[in-house]
């Protein structure tokens, strides 16, 4: 069973950081596409970053380049997110998910859509 759960969310200033972790479970963690995405109040989920896990490439989306890093740790079956320079338009649920069949970048920019299996996200606020 194909499972994830986040943590590390929290309220914070604006220009202030966080540092989100996702554990895994139930799938090929070394040989998939894993990513972060948000959905704020009011509006549709979005795509925030993905990494490829087995050669570490990333994706961005343009909202959070240079101020958002997507990491993973394959052997604890972990991918993080750091998140610095906050601001208030960040505030949102954020939570992960992955796929083995898409790359990094279809799935942060469409491929998320049509998967059926999320963690219960963790929350960031951000206060301005």
């Amino acid at each position: 069973e194909v499972q994830f759960v986040e943590s590390g969310g929290g309220l914070v200033q604006a220009g202030g950081s966080l540092r989100l972790s996702c554990a895994a479970s139930g799938f090929t963690f070394d040989d998939a596409a894993i990513g972060w995405f948000r959905q704020a109040p009011g509006k549709e989920r979005e795509g925030v970053s993905c990494i490829s896990s087995s050669d570490g490439s990333t994706y961005y989306a343009d909202s959070v380049k240079g101020r958002f890093t997507i990491s993973s740790d394959n052997a604890k079956n972990t991918v993080y997110l750091q998140m610095n320079e906050l601001k208030p338009e960040d505030t949102a649920v954020y939570y992960c998910a992955a796929d083995t069949a898409l790359r990094k970048g279809q799935l942060c920019r469409w491929g998320y859509k049509y998967l059926n299996v999320w963690g219960q996200g963790t929350l960031v606020t951000v206060s301005s």
